[in-house]
């Protein structure tokens, strides 16, 4: 027996059975659904050089100073478990020459993440996430496209109360004098802000806006608005997204404070979000990045993505009905013969696309019809030796009862009529 010491470490879960089949549900339906829009799984390691995201995420930022698993390996280099997945697809992208495909180059990855802060409902120092990448593509219509196929993922998983939240944050042409506005404003109040946004101000201010101590949040709402500062081209750019999600239906609110916890976010950034998560409301969240490739050494590159915190939206779907999967047939053997019948049919039935679980011949009949029941089949087939002899089955419906003999030649279908309940037809 295990010792009780050997416990999972703080802030990480197992994921198991059947809460497995909710997770398999989500990612079914993202990959089919991003499929659609052109959308290609990418799979990146989950260990990067400490740099790679230094460099992306920013210094200044919480997930670099206080929350990133890094240490030095044997070579004495420094490795950093991926703590966010658009660096690494960034890098791969550049490393593997994908810009030179025909545009626009469009991935979808699915994977683990790692961040050391405090554990709370929804959050664990291993998270998951399901990401997109679309590089190439300068058009608006790449973020409303973005947020619409966020929106059809996210409605056919049953999920309400959703708003999409929306800003632009501006590029390196005008956000440097928004930034001095920006100061201005926070200098006159500097004595009421907490340590963290003391010390971050000037190195970068925008940092700002993430503080969640209600003292900088009521300050920051008397900030200088940052579309109020966009140049020309943000400008037009950020009013044509909005006509974008305007012509596609999709309901949205400007949230003028929203800037995103990366530093390498440009123009359009927007977060998708539900009333059902209390403080933490945010399922989705993404936007603009048209400097990073460039910065990491690759050509100019306009890209946008976004990511879906998998945990977040599996505490909310939990609150819905679901039924996992459940045995088409459950298999009864009444002795040794019966039950090497028995192994034969369950390979049958697999080898047909039903789903077929074994007693493996143990307990009585009465023993075994229990498990079936607490296994929710379908069906449970019953062979003994009275079956055997006359070449047929018994097959009792446990949903009503219902109970015949079919024989073992054609069982296929007449397993299938039972399921579909026409067995009398």
């Amino acid at each position: 027996m295990m010792s009780a010491k050997f416990r999972t470490i703080k802030g990480v879960q197992d994921i198991l059975p059947p809460r497995t089949c909710l997770w398999q549900r989500v990612e079914d339906a993202a990959k089919r659904i991003f499929s659609l829009y052109g959308f290609s799984e990418i799979r990146t390691p989950i260990i990067e050089f400490t740099e790679l995201f230094v460099r992306s995420i920013g210094e200044d930022t919480d997930i670099v100073e206080k929350e990133m698993y890094t240490f030095h390996d044997r070579a004495g280099r420094s490795i950093t478990l991926r703590p966010e997945g658009t660096a690494s697809v960034v890098r791969a992208f550049i490393q593997n020459n994908l810009y030179n495909l025909p545009a626009p180059q469009k991935f979808y990855y699915c994977g683990p993440m790692f961040r050391y802060e405090r554990p709370q409902k929804g959050r664990y120092r291993q998270f998951h996430q399901i990401g997109v990448e679309a590089f190439s593509i300068d058009d608006p219509y790449l973020e409303a496209e973005l947020i619409e196929m966020l929106w059809l993922l996210l409605e056919e998983l049953g999920m309400e109360n959703l708003n999409t939240e929306v800003n632009s944050i501006g590029c390196p042409e005008c956000r440097p004098d928004y930034k001095k506005k920006l100061l201005n404003y926070l200098e006159g109040n500097l004595g009421s802000l907490c340590a963290d946004c003391k010390r971050r101000y000037r190195h970068n201010p925008l940092r700002v806006f993430d503080c969640k101590f209600p003292n900088c949040k009521e300050i920051i709402t008397g900030a200088p608005k940052i579309t109020e500062f966009l140049c020309e081209n943000c400008g037009d750019h950020f009013k044509r997204f909005l006509s974008y999600l305007k012509k596609l239906d999709i309901p949205y609110s400007i949230n003028p404070s929203m800037v995103r916890g990366l530093d390498y976010y440009t123009r359009t950034v927007f977060e998708i979000t539900t009333t059902s998560l209390g403080a933490q409301n945010a399922v989705a969240a993404g936007g603009r990045y048209d400097t990073l490739v460039e910065e990491f050494g690759g050509p100019r590159t306009p890209a946008a993505g976004f990511a879906i915190g998998m945990e977040r939206l599996i505490t909310l779907l939990e609150e819905k009905p679901f039924e996992p999967p459940k045995p088409d047939v459950y298999i009864i053997s009444l002795g040794e013969d019966a039950t090497d019948v028995a192994y034969t049919i369950a390979s049958s039935l697999r080898r047909e696309g039903l789903q077929a679980e074994l007693s493996y011949g143990t307990g009585s009949l009465k023993s075994q019809l229990r498990r079936a029941d607490r296994f929710n089949a379908s069906l449970a087939l019953i062979i003994g030796e009275d079956e055997l002899k006359r070449g047929t089955l018994t097959c009792k419906r446990l949903s009503d009862g219902f109970q015949g003999e079919i024989k073992m030649t054609g069982l296929v279908s007449d397993i299938k009529r039972y399921l579909n309940h026409d067995q009398d037809t």
